[in-house]
């Protein structure tokens, strides 16, 4: 098990240099020595905060989730100011070096985002929105499969580059050219591997984002991702104990299927793709063209 407070000095460390940029100065806390991680824990939650010329900064970690937290106003700054700038999962059990350098990137990026001079913000397309955990479960939207993939390489962090070249290539998220090239691999990997942990951090999401998705989303999961096993008997006996009742049944049909002669022609098409094909410009109609005499 990894101790969390070397973790978050890791991460901390590797935000000096745009903290400094971006004109934080850590607070540090009573009885803590020079060097030291600037922590503050209470009931389980572990915060380090940073202060600027009206503005104020948190990390937090808590319940494996780590948060980067800003506020900004000229006089005293409340904690009731503060909101939510970016979110990412820290699991102190499987926490490794890819997830330090996921999260030191990311919440870098957030920074020069909110806090950066002109010459520090970045120019690259931002990034299309995941869907809010609340929002889905609250039933007024379901999770897409952009939100499947925003999270998905924060568990594959490796892929997170992929994921965000496949946004700016196409000016959106193409879920199967991302999953079919990149993340399908890594589950399939995974699964193959059997870590009881990496396994369970997994599934925790695939069963989610399904339970909450759209059609597209569940689809997205269960043929392209774990149809991929190609009804693999060890494979899918792996995944038995992970799977949610309501995405067993049917992931299990699909592998069937594909793998079936019937299934032939479609798994022909998840193995090669169309090629994508930007949408085409609405040509005018006739009448619009004539309208008000031009």
């Amino acid at each position: 098990m990894a101790d969390i407070y070397s973790v978050l000095a890791d991460i901390t460390g590797g935000l000096n240099e745009t903290l400094k940029e971006c004109g934080f100065t850590p607070v540090i806390p009573e009885g803590i020595e020079k060097g030291e991680l600037p922590a503050v824990t209470v009931s389980g939650r572990i915060t380090v905060e940073y202060k600027g010329e009206n503005k104020a900064l948190k990390i937090e970690h808590f319940n494996n989730k780590i948060t980067l937290l800003g506020a900004a106003k000229e006089g005293e700054i409340l904690s009731s100011d503060f909101s939510q700038l970016t979110l990412s999962l820290l699991d102190a059990e499987t926490a490794d070096a890819k997830d330090v350098k996921y999260i030191v990137n990311e919440f870098s990026e957030t920074l020069v985002e909110h806090f950066g001079t002109k010459s520090q913000k970045p120019t690259k397309s931002k990034l299309p929105t995941p869907v809010s955990k609340a929002a889905a479960k609250s039933g007024s939207v379901s999770y897409d499969p952009n939100t499947l993939a925003n999270r998905f390489t924060s568990i594959y962090t490796e892929l997170r580059d992929e994921y965000k070249a496949n946004c700016e290539r196409y000016g959106q998220f193409l879920p199967e050219e991302f999953f079919i090239n990149h993340g399908t691999a890594a589950v399939l990997e995974t699964i193959k591997e059997n870590n009881p942990q990496r396994m369970k951090r997994l599934f925790n999401l695939l069963n989610e984002i399904y339970e909450d998705g759209t059609n597209e989303t569940q689809s997205l999961i269960v043929v392209t991702i774990l149809g991929a096993m190609n009804n693999d008997q060890e494979m899918l006996a792996n995944c038995v104990d992970y799977m949610s009742d309501d995405m067993m049944s049917p992931v299990i049909n699909v592998n069937k299927y594909l793998a079936s002669a019937s299934g032939k022609g479609a798994r022909m098409r998840l193995e090669n793709p169309p090629k994508y094909k930007p949408a085409k410009a609405k040509k005018k109609g006739m009448m619009s063209m004539l309208g008000n005499g031009n």
